[in-house]
């Protein structure tokens, strides 16, 4: 019998399972439970074999008896908080959330609530059960976009599956310094600072990290990209482009946001270093349902201030190309 916050059953082991091990077993038959959550309950003693605690490596050797009295802890203990969150998606088995920037992922040092894990746990008790409130992936604080979370832990498990193995395309925009003209991939190795832990950097001996981009809208000094993750490393956009010469614009990490080039227009200058943060938005998601095997594809408008941003450098482009066009008439 399994109860809301509790799973009381008994299990008969047949001759097929023997030799298999008890933690393995009951994942097979808990397939929304983890390994790691099953080994739990098996050190806490709520699992029995005929009668008696055992361990996780115990052996099955066929027609055991296992019993089970398991009571279901809350995942997460940070406290509920009501937030006007913007789902684009919605089922019983996931949803996908349009998070605004500003907006931490998860609860920590100088965000002890507030994050949208808090605004998660308000959406329904189902949440809580979850570890991390059902999030699987996150994006930085100043980053808007699309996450999807799950709601069930058979669909968390697989989506972080999914994730390890690229199979949910992310793709991202985003306005860098410089001008890129021609479509490219970047692949290297990407890990911890060396001296500055707070960033991520190309290094030796790091995790692989591939990062495709594609210029939209080359303006006067700046370009506007397409950027889609093989890899999903921390801050890997943010870091790739630095790489290249090409920090985002805003970004007070790796870009240093008050450095503009002396030829770009005062005007333009003071527009760029007022933006208040990395100018990278998570605009699609697509991937096939864990669950139902839909064909699942979300999109997210870009968000205010990066529209005004694209209006002032196409305004201001477009005022360089006429002043360049004027031309001085002399009469004598």
């Amino acid at each position: 019998m399994t109860q809301d916050n509790h799973i009381i059953q008994q299990l008969n082991v047949t001759a097929e399972h023997s030799g298999l091990r008890i933690d393995q077993y009951l994942t097979q038959h808990f397939p929304d439970h983890s390994r790691a959550t099953i080994q739990q309950w098996i050190k806490q003693g709520d699992v029995k074999i005929n009668g008696h605690n055992t361990k996780s490596k115990t052996l099955l050797k066929g027609f055991e008896v296992i019993d089970l009295n398991i009571e279901l802890h809350q995942a997460v203990e940070d406290l509920p908080e009501k937030m006007d969150l913007d789902i684009c998606y919605e089922d019983d088995h996931l949803l996908i959330v349009n998070k605004p920037a500003g907006l931490v992922v998860h609860p920590g040092s100088g965000n002890p609530d507030g994050t949208l894990l808090n605004g998660l746990l308000a959406l329904s008790n189902a949440q809580s059960m979850l570890p991390r409130a059902g999030i699987v992936h996150r994006l930085d604080k100043d980053t808007s976009g699309l996450m999807v979370v799950a709601k069930t832990p058979a669909c968390q498990l697989q989506l972080i599956e999914m994730l390890k193995t690229h199979d949910i395309e992310r793709q991202y925009f985003c306005v860098v310094r410089g001008i890129i003209s021609q479509p490219g991939r970047i692949e290297n190795q990407m890990g911890r600072h060396k001296t500055q832990r707070i960033k991520m950097a190309v290094v030796m001996n790091g995790k692989t990290a591939v990062t495709h981009y594609e210029p939209l809208e080359v303006f006067d000094h700046y370009t506007s990209l397409q950027v889609n993750l093989e890899t999903g490393r921390t801050h890997q956009i943010r870091v790739h482009m630095h790489h290249l010469g090409h920090p985002l614009v805003g970004d007070p990490l790796y870009g240093n946001p008050k450095r503009v080039d002396p030829q770009v227009d005062n005007e333009l200058k003071t527009i760029i270093r007022a933006f208040p943060r990395q100018a990278l938005h998570a605009e699609k998601l697509e991937f096939v349902h864990p669950i139902t095997t839909q064909h699942i594809s979300a999109k997210a408008n870009l968000p205010d201030d990066l529209c005004q941003l694209l209006d002032d450098l196409q305004f201001l482009d477009q005022k360089s190309a006429d002043y360049d066009d004027f031309e001085v008439e002399y009469v004598e």
